[in-house]
């Protein structure tokens, strides 16, 4: 079995603020919550929860999936709580948040994939706090193109669909997922509401080849994707999918540079990058130069 990576290089040495996470934990508790920012193991934890952000995760914290790389449970998930919509808009208020950011685990057992839950959680943020934007991560719906409707009638600002890596390694890492499926559902989302920002993101480190990510950022391009964001895999666990190189710097520079070439709008690639990082800027960036960054 290959070994896998563990020393990590300087450039990937992070403080956490376990105060600062204590805080919002105790938050996000009372009022039933999850974030994936927990639930994955976020190294920007402390960070994000210092400056007083999450990513919300609905429909519970345990997935009906078995992708390698994530470090939320898998197994049979409990019946969505009705009062989540109302919960999740409380903090989002409480938190003052001015961009809220939605995802979930996958729930293949639900007829809908929970996409009427990301819906009412829109509809209620909307409600209660009418001038936030709303950025959801949602799960590929197994491409029911009703679910995503569901999800686009609520009127997010972004809809994000991660790809996660190169199809090549799909097999291992994403043995439930499908690549071509996941393609599908961003086209199908910008094709249906062009005013809709699309995003997607992916791993470094898990064994791929540069030239098979740059194939990837010419196939979301090919669908007109909006944004990409570029990050390090830090495996959860030594029972998680093996990590095989810590990439340099330099790499994800080159990466960003040829994603601005080919047309992103906007494109985040470094070690400490993830889906969400930094959202509120990236948007703010986006609308305040009315999408034409680069």
């Amino acid at each position: 079995m290959p070994k896998q990576t563990t020393r990590k290089p300087d450039w990937l040495k992070k403080r956490l603020d376990y105060e600062s996470m204590h805080e919002m934990s105790k938050l996000l508790r009372s009022l039933n919550l999850h974030t994936v920012c927990e639930g994955a193991k976020c190294p920007n934890m402390g960070e994000c929860f210092r400056n007083r952000t999450a990513t919300f995760l609905i429909l519970g914290n345990v997935c009906t999936r078995n992708c390698r790389f994530c470090a939320i449970p898998k197994g049979t998930p409990i019946t969505p709580d009705p009062k989540e919509p109302e919960h999740l808009a409380e903090a989002a208020v409480k938190l003052k948040l001015k961009h809220v950011v939605i995802t979930s685990v996958t729930r293949d057992d639900l007829k809908d994939g929970g996409a009427s839950q990301f819906a009412k959680c829109i509809k209620e943020v909307k409600f209660k706090l009418p001038e936030a934007s709303i950025e959801i991560l949602i799960p590929d719906f197994k491409y029911n193109k009703s679910a995503l409707d569901t999800v686009m009638n609520a009127n997010p600002d972004i809809i994000n669909h991660n790809i996660e890596t190169v199809p090549e390694l799909y097999a291992d890492v994403r043995p439930m997922a499908n690549y071509t499926q996941s393609l599908n559902v961003l086209e199908y989302v910008k094709k249906q509401r062009p005013d809709i920002l699309t995003k997607s993101g992916f791993m470094l480190g898990l064994g791929e080849e540069l030239s098979s990510v740059f194939n990837i950022m010419n196939d979301l391009r090919k669908i007109n994707c909006d944004i990409l964001t570029v990050g390090q895999y830090l495996p959860p666990s030594h029972n998680h999918a093996i990590l095989k190189s810590y990439i340099k710097p330099e790499i994800f520079n080159a990466i960003e540079n040829y994603g601005k070439k080919i047309g992103f709008i906007y494109i985040a690639s470094g070690p400490y990058v993830r889906s969400s990082y930094n959202a509120l800027d990236v948007f703010t960036k986006i609308k305040t130069t009315n999408y034409e960054i680069y």
